[in-house]
């Protein structure tokens, strides 16, 4: 989704979701887990390949950390937002690309997120109310990273790699038809063809959202429209397909932007910058934009096709957990028998609302239906918490 920024206001739009809000990223690590049948107990995650842990105090004005000459390596930013507003934290490389983030973490949490900075300038920034640039902070590293010696994470990065383009391609390919049908007025073919055209992008999002400028143009809903924004991408398409289908024609000329922007981010993926670390750290992402915006079904607010958008969320989450599992065996195996159990029946639960190729419309759920599919998000976003630390170095 365009941003997974969210307020505590927007999660409260469901009543049912709240557990989704108030659960899924507690800032809390390993512990136990709330749901799908199993208790979801972590065991601590290695802490040897940590080079540096940097306090970060986040409030409502603030955003300061410990301190802000690294050594490069492996970083742990060990966050405390005492803050009345949720809170997001990010790091920055000099261009302005995501290294990586840290999404809703509550009012009196702690989180921590870990990354890998090699010698250079970035920027730490936290974003009180998910909004905005955010507080900014810069952080010089000094020094190189030690080659990777690990030819299974070499692997594994190679392999995601490959597998964020084929996703980018599936869906340039399924946008296609979809724009096709947008410009040629069949709107219950565009209808048909909307939710596919969106599963490869959402099942690689925080690659995407890496480069800062692609999501905006190409994710934004309606509602998190900043004043004079330009609002363009799917979810405008959304609303004229299901509200307005009869200025479709006048639309169509988002349908080739939508195309373009993409081809963009097919062009940069062969420079996009990651690591075993990113890619975890991108998996939790993906379990917070369903925590954040499938769970309360406002991501398809004229749809609802949010459970979609939900199913490759988990799939591109469960992608990056199967590469890099032969070296998190390694490392922590309580941990992979715990994310085995979680995908296992997050996975079992959602095919339950499976419908032909894909899943029922979100407004059919029931509100336990909805509950129950909050518990398995929890519970499973918790131990994958632990992923990027555990796999670090």
């Amino acid at each position: 989704m365009a941003t997974v920024f969210r307020s505590l206001a927007a999660c409260g739009a469901l009543a049912l979701a709240l557990a989704a809000c108030s659960g899924a990223d507690d800032g809390t690590d390993g512990g136990k887990g709330s749901g799908s049948g199993s208790s979801g107990f972590v065991q601590p995650a290695p802490t040897g390949a940590v080079k540096e842990t940097v306090a970060v105090a986040a409030t409502d004005t603030t955003c300061v950390a410990d301190k802000t000459d690294l050594q490069a390596g492996v970083v742990k930013f060990a966050i405390k937002n005492t803050g009345t507003q949720f809170t997001a934290v990010y790091v920055y490389r000099a261009d302005q690309s995501v290294v990586s983030e840290r999404n809703n973490i509550q009012p009196g949490a702690s989180a921590d997120l870990v990354v890998e900075l090699g010698g250079g300038s970035y920027q730490l920034a936290c974003k009180p109310g998910h909004k905005g640039d955010g507080i900014r902070q810069d952080v010089k590293v000094t020094g190189e990273l030690a080659k990777q010696a690990d030819p299974r994470v070499t692997r594994a990065v190679d392999d995601y790699r490959a597998y964020v383009g084929a996703q980018v391609d599936d869906s340039i390919a399924k946008t296609k038809e979809f724009v096709a049908a947008v410009e040629k007025g069949d709107v219950d073919k565009a209808k048909e063809l909307y939710a596919p055209s969106r599963y490869g992008w959402e099942s690689v999002e925080p690659v995407a959202e890496a480069f800062g400028d692609i999501d905006p143009k190409v994710d934004l809903r309606e509602a998190d429209l900043e004043e004079g924004q330009k609002w363009t991408g799917w979810h405008r398409l959304e609303k004229a397909l299901w509200k307005a289908p009869k200025t479709l024609a006048k639309e169509a000329v988002y349908g080739d932007q939508l195309l373009k922007d993409l081809a963009d981010l097919k062009s940069r993926i062969p420079d996009a910058q990651m690591d075993a670390t990113s890619m975890a750290n991108g998996a939790k992402e993906l379990l917070d934009e369903v925590a954040t915006g499938k769970i309360t079904g406002e991501e398809e607010a004229f749809s609802h096709t949010d459970l979609w958008d939900f199913a490759a969320n988990v799939e591109g989450a469960k992608k990056v957990y199967d590469l890099l599992t032969p070296v998190l065996q390694e490392k922590n195996p309580a941990l992979v028998t715990t994310l085995d159990t979680e995908f296992a029946d997050l996975d079992k639960l959602l095919k339950t609302h499976a419908s032909g190729d894909g899943w029922v419309t979100y407004d059919k759920l029931t509100k336990p239906q909805v509950k129950e599919l909050a518990d398995a998000v929890n519970a499973l976003a918790e131990p994958l918490s632990g992923l990027a630390q555990a796999v670090a170095g």
